[in-house]
């Protein structure tokens, strides 16, 4: 991995490995070979020359992504061994060379599919940018998506390695051309247009209001009894249609939202024991673990990325996952 305080080793997934790894309450970056000797590392951060774009750079063995979804799109780039993806239709197993791409709001789950764990390079656009790439380079009607989770593409493994690099470098007209060249080769190979919404069925419209509540009331929400009440169904009613309209349980996606909203006031510059108070969780502990669980790195690394540091955050022994 390139960056202030990192070297450009590699290790024999192929993925570049940190040589500095922060530790998980802001200590100064501390040398160490541990991502070439199986250790677990990432960096989660933003480059100000591509707008509309988070990247995460990682390495991973024992941590396992719980069910959760994302505003924009995801697209990783698996460069070792192998990552097992869980979607609603099923897992799939994405190993060197492969590319997984998940729309906006898809539940989804992550973890090592083998002994080795995972290498990737992701790309997070946001829907606009990628609506502005298809406009621009495919006929596509509608809300341009991907109608495929995986595929085989060396190249576009490359290109995504390429977007990294030159973010890392400051090469902000490398990493942007590079980004669209990615973005527009998917979609005009695996795009399609994302269904579109029809109206809502009696159990739909009550999962969209009982997501309505949960949001206006993420500090103090509502029992999932209390909840159906309010909406005039049962319990178990209302957890059916829940997980059929988003993927997952309340009470997942209410953690899910959490820490969505954590992250913008992190990227504003709020401390992480404030953002746990005003998001909800009991603590910055509380916060920690979800939030490392869900994002991939603890939220003082996330911060401080965000305020332009360059660490690499080791996950091995370093915090709950």
């Amino acid at each position: 991995m390139i960056g202030s305080g990192t070297g450009d080793a590699r290790g024999p997934d192929g993925a570049a490995a940190p040589d500095g790894a922060a530790a998980p309450d802001g200590g100064g970056p501390t040398r160490t070979p541990s991502a070439r000797k199986g250790g677990e590392w990432a960096r989660h951060w933003q480059y100000a020359g591509l707008p509309g774009l988070d990247l995460l750079r990682a390495r991973y063995v024992r941590h396992a992504f719980p069910r959760h979804s994302h505003e924009g799109y995801v697209l990783g780039a698996v460069t070792g061994g192998v990552e097992r993806v869980g979607l609603p239709d099923g897992a799939v197993d994405a190993g060197h060379g492969g590319i997984i791409m998940i729309n906006p709001e898809v539940p989804h789950t992550a973890q090592a599919g083998a002994p080795e764990g995972w290498a990737y390079s992701t790309l997070y656009p946001a829907r606009q940018l990628v609506a502005d790439i298809a406009a621009e380079t495919t006929g596509l009607a509608g809300t341009a998506g991907f109608t495929e989770a995986f595929v085989a593409d060396p190249e576009a493994v490359r290109l995504v390695n390429g977007v990294h690099r030159a973010a890392e470098e400051g090469n902000a007209l490398a990493a942007d051309s590079l980004l669209r060249v990615v973005i527009a080769r998917l979609l005009r190979r695996h795009g399609g247009p994302l269904p579109a919404r029809t109206p809502a069925a009696a159990g739909a419209r009550t999962a969209e209001h009982a997501r309505a509540l949960l949001e206006s009331r993420l500090i103090s929400p509502p029992s999932l009894e209390q909840l159906a009440r309010e909406l005039g169904t049962s319990p178990f009613a209302l957890l059916r249609a829940f997980k059929n309209a988003y993927g997952m349980p309340p009470h997942a996606w209410l953690t899910d939202a959490r820490v969505r909203r954590a992250r913008r006031l992190l990227e504003a510059g709020t401390a992480p024991a404030e953002a746990a108070v005003a998001v909800g969780f009991t603590d910055q502990p509380h916060l920690n673990r979800h939030f490392t669980r869900i994002v991939g790195v603890p939220p003082g690394a996330y911060r401080r990325e965000r305020a332009g540091g360059a660490r690499t955050y080791k996950t091995a022994g370093a915090g709950p996952s």
